[in-house]
């Protein structure tokens, strides 16, 4: 937003500089050539008037003029008599057919900014007759005046503005940088507030500073936070309350159970009573599924930088019996150095914990377990195999709903609880989650999470 709202003010500055400045150059540029043009005119004239007065004294002044005009200026003053004669003790003309004295020697003024065969370069060739009081021309005088001054003159006036506005471009620039950022100071502060309220501390706040419009949307986002706040913390009560509450009696009744099995010698009875515990386990298994993804719905905490290499590592010799037991191999493929990403602590063990016991789960007998770990665009993906049966898209596809069970899942323990709570700490910590087809036909589970 910086690099917009400085463009756009050093934008409008150029434009006001460019429908001032060029105008002003063209109009210097045209005024230099209209007064050179008038002051040889006025050297023309002058000299014309000389040679149409036939003395001596007139010749000796035409030639004086026409020494110091040579002397001081870079143009050139020849002057032709009628008939093709040179005046006085003036040089002949060089180039004295020209279309220059052909038409002042006819009675018209010639005036043309071109090649001046005088000069041998390009410039204003300018020609008036010399005529007697009687009207008759009785001569031509022409000056030649080269153009590399005048060009010269009007380089610098365009490179003089054009300097100038460059430097006021840079000028406008650091002050329209200066002020842009002055104005989105409060966004920035408000950004700032986002990101940690996104990384889980619900006590930011922003400061209701800056214009009226800025404050009133700083006002509405920190009680939108504190709304939030109070609604976490209370869910977290209920989760907590609704953990006691549900868990003690079912843990009552699962030894009540116990105890009625141990006393009774009656074989059907005894069988009501197993099938009641198993009933009442499976229920502890269910309360405890729904209490997790509750919590894993209710729980914002503040990331930190989690080393995903050791958090695997750990996670594999938590679950090496577990595979030995099922004949199944577990891979580890990362780098050698530490992969570090932006995780809630606890948050990745959890969701390890999910994805290793589905794929120790539907992993075949000898089967391999490969986890990898990968940084790409700014993103660290931990990917998980499994060489099982493998889901279909449109299973893929539902596998992160709650208590859907896909048909390789049918008559395995599970409530299908354990990829939802996966993509629901996934989405907490601002990560990632989605199923693949693996190579070998099953289930490749990737989680992206921020890299730090």
């Amino acid at each position: 937003m910086v690099r917009q709202l400085v463009a756009t003010y050093v934008l409008l500055v150029a434009l006001a500089i460019g429908g001032f400045t060029i105008p002003v150059a063209v109009t210097l540029s045209g005024q230099l050539r209209g007064d050179t043009e008038s002051a040889v005119r006025r050297e023309a004239e002058t000299a014309a008037r000389l040679l149409a007065v036939d003395d001596d004294s007139s010749r000796r002044a035409l030639t004086s003029l026409v020494d110091a005009f040579e002397r001081e200026t870079p143009g050139r003053m020849d002057v032709l008599l009628a008939g093709g004669r040179p005046a006085g003790s003036l040089p002949m003309p060089v180039a004295s057919d020209d279309a220059a004295f052909s038409a002042a020697l006819a009675g018209r003024e010639w005036q043309r900014w071109g090649d001046a065969s005088a000069l041998a370069a390009e410039g204003l060739v300018l020609a008036v007759p010399a005529q007697a009081e009687n009207g008759e021309v009785v001569g031509a005088v022409r000056i030649s005046y080269p153009a590399a001054p005048v060009d010269t003159r009007i380089r610098q006036i365009w490179l003089f503005r054009v300097a100038l506005a460059v430097g006021v471009l840079i000028v406008a620039a650091m002050l329209g940088s200066l002020l842009a950022r002055r104005l989105t100071r409060p966004l920035r502060e408000l950004n700032e507030m986002a990101s940690v309220l996104r990384d889980g501390d619900l006590t930011a706040r922003a400061k209701e500073s800056g214009p009226a419009e800025i404050r009133t949307l700083a006002r509405t986002l920190n009680n939108a936070t504190e709304t939030i706040d109070v609604l976490i913390r209370s869910q977290r009560a209920f989760v907590a309350d609704a953990s006691h509450q549900l868990r003690t009696p079912l843990t009552a009744l699962r030894l009540a159970l116990d105890n009625i099995a141990d006393g009774i010698d009656d074989v059907a009875v005894r069988e009501d009573v197993e099938r009641a515990t198993a009933e009442v386990v499976r229920m502890t298994r269910l309360v405890n599924g729904l209490l997790a993804l509750a919590k894993a719905q209710a729980q914002v905490a503040a990331v930190a930088r989690v080393p995903v290499n050791r958090v695997v590592a750990e996670r594999f010799e938590i679950w090496r019996a577990v595979a030995d037991d099922r004949a199944v191999e577990l891979r580890l493929d990362a780098p050698a150095s530490d992969t570090f990403a932006l995780a809630t602590p606890g948050h990745l063990e959890q969701v390890l914990d999910n994805v290793l016991s589905n794929a120790l789960d539907f992993s075949p007998n000898g089967g391999v377990v490969t986890v990898s770990i990968r940084r790409r665009e700014g993103m660290v993906v931990t990917t998980v195999l499994d060489e099982g049966p493998g889901m279909s898209t449109a299973e893929r596809e539902r596998a992160f709903d709650r208590f859907w069970r896909g048909p390789a899942g049918q008559g395995r323990s599970g409530f299908g609880l354990g990829l939802a709570i996966v993509k629901q700490l996934v989405l907490d910590i601002g990560g990632t989650v989605a199923l693949d087809e693996a190579p070998s036909g099953g289930v490749a589970v990737r989680i992206a999470l921020r890299a730090a």
